[in-house]
């Protein structure tokens, strides 16, 4: 399977109009700018891949119905693409994924199952053979890497002289969408991920050249829970061939950057979606973009980090 092109990403971007929003570049101070993907109608950026995927699928595939797996974002993306399109979804989330995001894929008219994180794509796997469906994967498909990437065109169009471009770090959907859209029109503009530290696998299977697999159990340590899960051979492949670097945060540095977003920006931004800031905040830098991934977290974990 080929890596994503700009074509695709431009195509994409026309796809899905009217269903996600096309979110402003809010300056956060002289070095800093956000691109706040909680604005999204489902919280987060996953809207995009999700409905550029379904959009792709013929009429007839679509009316047999979609099939996620998911932390939670993906989940309440591929449920609202799905009640947009007026077909039947069920998506597969763990049994550990906040309140919140449950509540709003069921909000969406889809079927909720929940399991034990590492059964996820067994699951799904399972009822995509019981019912007929399609499985609308949360990264590791070029039509939703391809979605993703729209941000990146969003980013570049809004600041053509931006620096560098941070992105969190999962199974590597978004990073690989936004540096494929990044690396094609400014090649000089670094695309930088962050990964929390206790789910540092992507970072240390770029320094190593091949995929690292870390236990389930471990990525499940950190707070950031849309990060937890692996990248896939296709994500790694455009990681490698457009992500200049991926770093770490630690726990504490991301909670206070959703502190910190609350009360400087007036942004609710979950743990995941912060960790661009944690890196800012650490390391900053001249004329950089942080991608908040998303917005949807419980209002007590909120409140802690308030």
């Amino acid at each position: 399977m080929g890596l994503v092109t700009i074509s695709d990403i431009r195509a994409a971007s026309d796809r899905i109009q009217g269903a996600a929003v096309r979110t402003p570049l809010l300056r956060f101070d002289d070095r800093l700018w956000l691109k706040p993907e909680s604005l999204q109608p489902v919280g987060a950026f996953k809207i995009r891949g999700a409905y550029n995927a379904m959009a792709r699928l013929t009429e007839d595939v679509r009316a047999r119905g979609v099939v996620a797996y998911s932390s939670g974002n993906h989940a309440q993306a591929v449920a609202y693409a799905a009640k947009l399109f007026g077909v039947p979804a069920v998506i597969v989330v763990p049994d550990t994924t906040p309140r919140v995001k449950v509540e709003a894929t069921l909000s969406h008219g889809a079927e909720v199952v929940q399991v034990p994180m590492a059964q996820r794509e067994a699951r799904a796997a399972e009822l995509v053979a019981e019912r007929g469906a399609t499985l609308i994967p949360p990264f590791d498909h070029p039509d939703v890497i391809a979605g993703q990437g729209t941000i990146g065109l969003e980013v570049l169009a809004d600041l053509p002289d931006v620096a560098a471009v941070l992105v969190p770090v999962s199974g590597g959907g978004l990073i690989s969408g936004v540096a494929a859209a990044v690396k094609a029109l400014s090649p000089g503009t670094r695309v930088i991920g962050v990964e929390p530290e206790l789910a540092g696998d992507a970072a240390e299977s770029l320094r190593a050249g091949s995929l690292v697999r870390w236990p389930a159990a471990d990525r499940a340590r950190t707070i950031a829970d849309g990060l937890r899960a692996e990248p896939s051979e296709l994500t790694f492949e455009h990681m490698r061939a457009h992500v200049d670097d991926i770093v770490t945060v630690s726990e504490e540095q991301i909670g206070e950057a959703v502190g910190v977003l609350a009360r400087r920006a007036r942004l609710v931004v979950e743990p995941s979606g912060a960790v661009t800031v944690a890196a800012h905040l650490a390391r900053p830098a001249e004329r950089t973009v942080a991608v908040l991934s998303g917005g949807n977290l419980d209002p007590e974990v909120f409140a802690r980090h308030l």
